[in-house]
């Protein structure tokens, strides 16, 4: 397979971990959208949210719970956050690996998204 984020997990490939546990893996993205850009992943790979299985809920939840934790440790719970997932081409993603992007450090624009043509 040749998925970056589990080469990450893997190790091949060097990243700045903040958070990791048995299922999860956090780290900084190396094209940061705001002052604060982590990325927060389940180590299985499971290549959209639409592939999402029953038995894979519990880690779902574990990402949401990593999510919380990482932006009090980052500062920003109390200022405010974004927690973003991009579902195939039309919705952003770009790596297909579910994740969460962790953005904050900044006033966000309340916009949601932008259409493009």
């Amino acid at each position: 397979m040749d998925c970056i984020f589990c080469k990450i997990i893997e190790g091949a490939i060097p990243s700045k971990i903040v958070f990791e546990n048995d299922r999860i893996v956090a780290f900084h993205d190396i094209q940061p959208a705001a002052p604060v850009h982590i990325l927060i992943i389940p180590k299985k790979h499971i290549p959209t949210m639409n592939d999402v299985a029953g038995e894979d809920d519990s880690v779902i939840a574990e990402l949401f719970a990593a999510a919380r934790q990482i932006a009090k440790e980052q500062g920003i719970a109390e200022s405010g956050y974004r927690l973003v997932n991009n579902v195939n081409k039309d919705g952003g993603q770009v790596v297909y690996h579910l994740h969460i992007h962790l953005l904050g450090g900044a006033k966000l624009s309340p916009l949601l998204g932008e259409i493009q043509s």
